[in-house]
């Protein structure tokens, strides 16, 4: 571990952080595949999006792993708010203005070469079905350039204590799975790494859910799938649709 990276006190406290939350809801938390992380390097490190919480586990993942950090892509907005801007700064996010991303993707580039992970939510946003959504090719096309394997990650259970349009934030006892697949080399076309990326992570979702225990009929965190109260994926990409029209249309008027 580099010497800049091993003075990152913000960092480390967010960590002890989440482990405490963590601890405090009494989260049953089970890994599966840790060791495909690598110790030393760069690499782009693929998660699922299903709530807001998921980047909280990913980086105790990653931390268990001689202390490494994530460079988490996350939209530029958020840094309208004055602490989440410093937290941002002192973690080495890298902010991404999704209508102008060049120079948050040079700067990705940049931590890659530089033997950091960067971590990408390869869907964009939070998936209203926990289901997969459609993929980005930005993960793809930053393993293509830099020449470096993703690492595909899920989290799945955490939508059960903060997502879209609702939280618990007590002591649930929430059983929070993490699971990392093999390395998927950067090879073929960023269309083709793509397409191979989703189909990894679909199958490992798969396995982890299979493994996870019961999902009850009709319980809003699971997939319509598995029996579950949430939305198709057919549905909820349509609600994304319409939402990014409308955001369109906001900017167009203003």
């Amino acid at each position: 571990m580099d010497s800049l990276s091993s003075m990152e006190p913000v960092y480390s406290l967010l960590i002890w952080i989440f482990r405490a939350f963590a601890g405090f809801g009494g989260h049953k938390v089970t890994r599966v595949g840790s060791h495909h992380l690598p110790k030393s390097g760069g690499g782009v490190l693929a998660i699922n999006h299903t709530g807001y919480l998921d980047f909280t586990y990913a980086s105790q993942e990653v931390w268990r792993t001689d202390k490494r950090r994530i460079r988490f892509m996350a939209k530029a907005e958020l840094q309208n708010y004055a602490l989440i801007k410093f937290l941002m700064r002192r973690c080495r996010v890298i902010p991404v203005d999704r209508h102008a991303g060049r120079e948050s993707y040079v700067e990705a580039i940049k931590e890659l070469h530089a033997g950091e992970l960067v971590g990408v939510y390869p869907e964009s946003t939070i998936g209203r079905s926990f289901e997969l959504k459609s993929f980005k090719t930005g993960a793809a096309r930053m393993a293509l350039e830099a020449d470096m394997s993703i690492y595909p990650l899920i989290v799945w259970g955490a939508q059960r204590i903060v997502t879209k349009g609702y939280r618990n934030l007590g002591r649930t006892k929430t059983p929070v799975a993490i699971a990392v697949g093999e390395p998927i080399a950067a090879a073929g076309t960023k269309e083709e790494l793509t397409a191979a990326l989703r189909v990894a992570m679909e199958k490992l979702l798969h396995e982890v859910q299979d493994a996870y225990g019961a999902h009850p009929a009709g319980e809003f965190w699971v997939p319509k799938r598995l029996g579950g109260g949430a939305i198709s994926l057919e549905e909820a990409e349509e609600i994304d649709r319409q939402v990014a029209a409308e955001r369109a249309a906001q900017r167009k008027a203003s």
